[in-house]
């Protein structure tokens, strides 16, 4: 199958060292549609900065980034998981002024000082069932992301995308579905049936390569798209014949890309797309 660059889409966290305004300045620079934005770079340019600059220069906002962390902190922090439930709500608010076509969740890792990881399941799904109604109010989809098995401990207790779907299919389509990152699922034997179980609720689909050796920080093993081991032809197919036809954001965690000049990064990214899922 072809991918046009029409549906590249660049998330900020590629570009790094570069602020919100910058970003924005460098998808039009090199003809990239949509972006996808971090709250906290959103956060440094104030909300209302953030949706003018997007606006102004044409962009859509492919994706919001993130919400979730739903496990910390623990149950019996009454004041505490008080103000992550405002600030969740707080994310899908963001999400809606800036169009975003997902705000997506990264849902937690182990309940501090517990070991019980079906206690920290069922407050992800808890939590997730208390953004709904404020989702489907301002016509937000919530995206489950599924992280890599090596991040169930510290960052997502959701660690297969069989998981994330399962989860999503509890909540209405309009509201909650999943996004799926080549990075964190290449390497499911059941990925092709996943994808196929998630058509109609995949609201992201974000690629990068899976580069050797992993550096010490792991979150940072992420390369350019034909740099690593991932063949991402079967994958791609597999969410387009799931039905979705969305952005697809190249979402990069790297040290040394990032001390790359953003422009030549900007580049590598276009041309890689180009090469790696245009034919």
């Amino acid at each position: 199958m072809t991918i046009g660059l029409d549906r590249l889409a660049l998330n900020q966290a590629t570009v790094n060292t570069a602020g919100l305004r910058e970003a924005v300045t460098l998808c039009v620079r090199h003809d990239i549609p949509a972006i996808g934005l971090w709250r906290d770079r959103v956060a440094e340019t104030g909300l209302a900065g953030a949706v003018a600059a997007v606006r102004a220069a044409g962009l859509h906002v492919s994706s919001l980034c993130r919400g979730g962390f739903f496990t910390q902190p623990g149950p019996e922090d009454a004041a505490g998981r008080a103000a992550a439930r405002a600030d969740n709500m707080a994310a899908v608010f963001e999400a809606a002024e800036l169009g975003a076509d997902t705000l997506v969740l990264v849902c937690g890792g182990l309940v501090p000082g517990s070991r019980d990881l079906g206690l920290a399941r069922r407050m992800v799904a808890d939590a997730i069932g208390e953004l709904v109604p404020q989702a489907q109010r301002l016509g937000v989809r919530l995206g489950i992301e599924a992280l890599h098995p090596m991040f169930c401990a510290d960052r997502s207790v959701i660690a297969s995308l069989g998981e994330a779907v399962d989860l999503a299919l509890n909540f209405p389509a309009d509201a909650v579905g999943v996004v799926v990152d080549t990075y964190h699922v290449w390497w499911d034997a059941r990925l092709a049936a996943e994808i196929a179980r998630a058509a109609g609720r995949i609201v992201s689909y974000q690629v990068c390569d899976w580069v050797l050796p992993l550096p010490t920080d792991t979150l940072l093993g992420r390369g350019h798209l034909g740099d690593g081991v991932i063949d991402f032809a079967p994958v791609s197919a597999a969410v387009a014949a799931a039905g979705y036809d969305g952005y697809i954001e190249v979402e990069i965690f790297n040290a040394d890309v990032w001390a790359v000049p953003p422009d030549q990064t900007v580049r590598t990214v276009r041309d890689r797309f180009a090469t790696v899922l245009g034919h």
